[in-house]
């Protein structure tokens, strides 16, 4: 059973570095190397892009909190990229129109990046603003952003998620976000993030001029940057604040839908797993996002390979029984977690359930992107 060893030990190795052993190592090369961001005063001109559909309920709120925005308005233009909305939604912009908003409609519903597409060939900024309508900026949030342009190295921006609560108040981020958060954070330290947030996020001109409608923009815009030499960075002062989706179904399908976003992109820019021709950004993007979306794999064949071990192997047989035994009861309190709201309230319950659930969306996204399934159309998450 040499085989069935290696398996789980391999396993356990991959599942380890994914989620403990790149931040580690990323820790380390923040002390040898750091490429902090150089901000400036010089004011860019933005175009503030937001996508909607179907959003008529809310669009006012999104117009209305991004006119307030402190930026001066001879040097910001606000477009709203309607992905052929047919409810209010398009009414409701024109209702702006005296406060310079300009509405761009798609004629045929073909996604969101279709309609963000529409959006970047009327806009004239410097840097294009890219936000969703669930998300609520503060005031400073879009100068704080495009200061970071003032960085001849920067080709796109991601902001930081907050969860805030049904009255407005700033709620728990939860642990895998502020574990995301710092980890984008030690990637702009040592060299190029390789995500950014799709709810506020923003980017040089030259980096979105071949957009592509059929990928996922938030992801594909930071691949365009790095290959144009520039890296994208976070932002720890520019803030998307958004509510929770609390139906735990949908927001299982918008992680199902996320990763099979993320997977076409990566699939479609596998050349740049060559270290050869993109460096450390190479090894970020295997460690962060192929290594990531494999953990389903590797947790299939630690459990099969340590029923193996169980059954066949006689040296070591109690150290494996434990370890078996300490999966099992790793899932069974996943499953409790999931099922029963009062027990996942207890972090100690809520983080395996997460876990598991978040590993099982990669797997079925990973299921429906080898079906050939793509998920390019959206139907923006009711919070």
């Amino acid at each position: 059973m040499i085989t069935s060893e290696i398996l789980f030990w391999t396993s356990f190795v991959f599942i380890f570095y994914a989620y403990f052993g790149y931040p580690l190592t990323l820790t380390i090369l923040s002390f040898i190397r750091n490429h902090p961001i150089e901000k400036g005063d010089t004011v860019p001109t933005v175009s503030f892009i937001i996508t909607a559909y179907n959003e008529g309920k809310t669009i006012a709120r999104k117009i209305e909190n991004t006119l307030r925005l402190d930026y001066p308005k001879n040097k910001l233009e606000v477009i709203v990229a309607s992905d052929s909305s047919s409810d209010r939604t398009d009414e409701i912009v024109m209702s702006y129109q005296s406060q310079g908003v300009i509405l761009v409609r798609s004629p045929e519903r073909k996604g969101k990046e279709n309609a963000q597409r529409y959006a970047i060939t009327i806009s004239s900024g410097e840097v294009l603003v890219f936000s969703d309508v669930a998300t609520i900026l503060q005031p400073d949030g879009l100068m704080n952003i495009s200061r970071n342009f003032n960085d001849p190295t920067v080709g796109c921006v991601s902001s930081i998620d907050k969860f805030i609560d049904k009255d407005g108040k700033i709620s728990g981020e939860g642990a895998y976000v502020r574990y995301e958060m710092f980890l984008r954070d030690l990637e702009t330290k040592v060299n190029s993030l390789v995500g950014l947030s799709g709810s506020f996020f923003a980017a040089r001109r030259e980096v979105c001029q071949h957009w592509a409608t059929d990928l996922q923009s938030d992801f594909n815009t930071l691949i365009n940057s790095v290959k144009l030499g520039f890296r994208g960075v976070l932002d720890s002062n520019s803030i998307g604040y958004y509510e929770n989706i609390k139906d735990d179904k949908k927001e299982f399908e918008r992680k199902v839908r996320t990763v099979l976003r993320g997977i076409t992109v990566l699939m479609k820019s596998l050349p740049m797993l060559n270290p050869l021709k993109y460096g450390l950004f190479s090894w970020q993007l295997f460690s962060h996002k192929l290594c990531r979306w494999l953990v389903p794999f590797a947790m299939l064949l630690l459990l099969i390979s340590n029923m193996s071990l169980i059954f066949y192997q006689s040296n070591h047989l109690r150290t494996y029984t434990f370890l078996f035994s300490i999966q099992i009861l790793f899932y069974a309190i996943a499953i409790t977690g999931s099922l029963n709201k009062t027990f996942s309230s207890n972090i100690f319950v809520r983080l395996p359930a997460f876990f598991v659930a978040v590993n099982i969306s990669i797997f079925i996204a990973w299921l429906k992107y080898l079906r050939g399934i793509r998920a390019v159309s959206w139907e923006p998450s009711k919070r």
